[in-house]
């Protein structure tokens, strides 16, 4: 395990991740030639997705051999649509490196990486890619991040030049400059730069270590020995984020980065503890190379020509073709088909996988992404992965009716890759909504259902469920009388209707005495009103939180019937709905919304404009926290709405808290839009 390194890099779009680990490849030789994201021909981004949007949208997997180390490197897309790649990437890996542009301002994708895996166990550092291109400053860059995060990186690679100038690197560490990996002179005027990076690192390491603390207030200095081994012990236990510059198209301190993943960042070796469940309690597992097999699909990907790929990091023992095993999350037991190593789209076969290492797997009948594979018979699996709550709604149907049954399994197939998207039937508007994280991770599932299956999808603004109630009582009565030759129809029943405190749903009551309705239509009146409240009476939705008491009525012996008195049934609550002041109720949803101090204003004035309530404010870091509740009518906008208010910085995360009442201007709108559809 010691010569190994799992690497994920994630961050800013466009910062040029792909192209990086592209140029690391070839420096490699694990290629024989350097693709171009522009020709859609590089190693990462190879499904027909990415090669149209010029842009990563799926985990890319690769590997290549450097100075005796494995290194595993994994390649995120930028988006937050795409969040659960980046979780993913998170858990394979020892160590995130967030790329960032270094001839950019500040990048919303950057900070919206930051903020998803800041709780993560990863050791964390930078990478400022593009320090050729025009407008580059490395220094600014990392004002930027410290400026917008409440990180303090450090500069471990800082460049010689920038833009058409950027001529290689200096290693603060060693206190020596290269290019490609070749020793060079630092150039004379960056002797007080260097100097000044070199008392920045020294503090930074100092601080990780009370020994070396204590050395370094007696003696204002360390050893080239005590800085090489306090810098690791520092980037390992993440006192201290290390910062890289480079270029990828022009392959100027790549090399040089390859060189600080293989000294600087952490083997599994080194990071060998995780957090498990074990019979639902959290413990310890050390990480054995000869101990029980205890790995994690941390990938699902369906291939049309292959079947289903599962890609795993293994942690602790091997496995190999044919292995039994057991998937905790499904309490299954699976087995291992073929084990390879991955390299983007390509797969070498390997007769085993190790512990430290990361592969494929294919044709496993059950686990999935974020399911654990463990010995047989261990019930023991890692914590499960906090997922981002849903923004964003879309109702979805096959816009042919012929692929109406192909649809579902479609769907769920698709759902296995990406699992913060959730597919539910809402039995009361009688659709299915995907819920998920941004429009773009919608939209390439509409599209991932046409080319891999063939599927045209229609998507739609998800109907609001509303409910119907009432705000008085009213005391009814309805005669159902019809003569038409031969037997007729008659019943007549008397309602007492008052309204529920909410939630507490419908009540029938029978205070019929005396044989007054017989006791055998009873349950006809009770099933006829079932039937009405379930479909609704203004707006075709379900009612809620009223009572019925049936109190009196007349029959007749040969005309009366259990359809006739359902019949009379529903006329009498309908005409309650006419005398007791109906009213519509509304899904109420609790949201927290976290944005920069400077949209503040514009942001509470959006919410009251959209019927929100703030509950409460408070800060975070740089951030502020709005409390606060909104209605989902309003809530379904809110994604893009938010984005554009806050040039894409602010977030939200909500939950469903309660229902209440429809002001009547509103209330008279959708009742219209719902009659009108009918």
């Amino acid at each position: 395990m010691k010569n190994i390194r799992n690497i994920a890099f994630v961050g800013a779009t466009g910062a040029g991740k792909t192209s990086l680990i592209e140029q690391m490849l070839f420096n490699a030789k694990a290629t024989t030639r350097i693709g171009k994201i522009e020709d859609g021909n590089t190693v990462m981004d190879f499904s027909p997705e990415e090669v149209e949007r010029q842009a990563s949208v799926i985990l890319g997997v690769g590997n290549f051999d450097w100075k005796k180390c494995k290194i595993n490197i994994l390649d995120a897309p930028g988006l937050v649509d795409f969040s659960s790649e980046q979780l993913s990437a998170s858990i394979a890996t020892e160590s995130i490196l967030f790329v960032a542009n270094g001839a950019s301002e500040f990048d919303v994708t950057l900070e919206k990486s930051i903020e998803l895996l800041e709780n993560s166990t990863n050791v964390k550092g930078f990478v400022v890619n593009r320090m050729d291109n025009e407008g580059a400053d490395f220094y600014k860059a990392l004002e930027g991040i410290r400026e917008n995060t409440d990180l303090n990186p450090t500069p471990i690679l800082i460049p010689i030049g920038s833009e058409h100038r950027f001529a290689g690197v200096v290693d603060i560490a060693k206190g020596k400059a290269f290019k490609n990996g070749k020793e060079i002179e630092i150039p004379a005027d960056m002797n007080d730069k260097v100097e000044e990076s070199r008392m920045e690192l020294m503090e930074a390491v100092a601080e990780s270590d009370d020994a070396l603390l204590e050395k370094y207030f007696e003696s204002g200095d360390l050893s080239k020995e005590e800085m090489s081994t306090g810098l690791k012990k520092a980037i390992n236990n993440g006192s201290l984020l290390p910062v890289f510059a480079t270029s990828a198209t022009n392959d100027i301190g790549v090399i040089d980065l390859m060189n600080a993943i293989v000294e600087y960042l952490p083997s599994p070796a080194e990071m060998n503890e995780i957090t498990v469940q074990n019979d639902g309690k959290d413990e310890i597992l050390k990480l054995d190379e000869n101990g029980d097999l205890f790995a994690y699909v941390f990938k699902s990907f369906s291939d049309p020509k292959v079947g289903d790929i599962n890609y795993v990091r293994v942690f602790s023992g091997s496995m190999s073709s044919g292995t039994d095993v057991y998937i905790p999350e499904k309490n299954q037991k699976d087995r291992i088909g073929a084990c390879y190593t991955a390299l983007g789209s390509s797969r070498t076969e390997v007769s085993e996988l190790k512990a430290g290492e990361i592969g494929a797997l294919v044709k496993m009948k059950v686990a999935r992404s974020f399911n654990t594979i463990a010995k047989n018979g261990k019930d023991i699996q890692l914590k499960a992965v906090e997922m981002p709550t849903p923004v964003f709604w879309q109702s979805i149907k096959a816009a042919n009716q012929h692929d109406e049954d192909k649809i579902g399994s479609a769907l769920h197939k698709l759902l296995d890759e990406d699992p913060t998207l959730t597919l539910t039937m809402n039995k009361e508007t009688s659709e299915n909504v995907i819920s998920g994280i941004g429009e773009q991770q919608i939209s390439l599932l509409k599209k991932r259902l046409k080319s891999r299956y063939k599927i045209e999808a229609e998507l739609h603004t998800p109907k609001v469920p509303y409910k119907e109630s009432l705000a008085g009582s009213a005391d009814v009565q309805y005669k159902h009388k019809k003569q038409s030759g031969g037997k007729g129809q008659y019943a007549e029943v008397y309602f007492r209707v008052k309204s529920r405190p909410g939630g507490e749903g419908f009540e029938f009551i029978n205070s019929v005495v005396g044989g007054r309705i017989p006791s055998k239509f009873i349950p006809a009146i009770e099933k006829g009103l079932k039937e009405i409240v379930g479909k609704g009476i203004v707006s075709g939705n379900q009612i809620v939180d009223i009572s019925v008491d049936v109190y009196d009525g007349t029959f007749h012996d040969v005309d009366s019937s259990e359809m006739a008195f359902k019949i009379a049934a529903w006329g009498a609550l309908k005409k309650a709905f006419e005398t007791a002041k109906p009213i519509l109720l509304e899904p109420v949803h609790k949201v927290q919304i976290i944005i920069p101090d400077e949209y503040m204003g514009d942001v509470m004035g959006d919410i009251s404009t959209r019927r929100g309530r703030i509950q409460g404010m408070e800060q975070k870091g740089k951030k502020q926290i709005l409390n606060a509740e909104m209605p989902l009518m309003e809530l379904m906008g809110y994604y893009p709405a938010l984005k554009s208010l806050t040039q894409g910085r602010g977030k939200f995360t909500q939950e469903f808290a309660h229902y209440e009442q429809v002001p009547s201007d509103i209330a008279k709108k959708v009742i219209a839009g719902a009659n009108k559809e009918d």
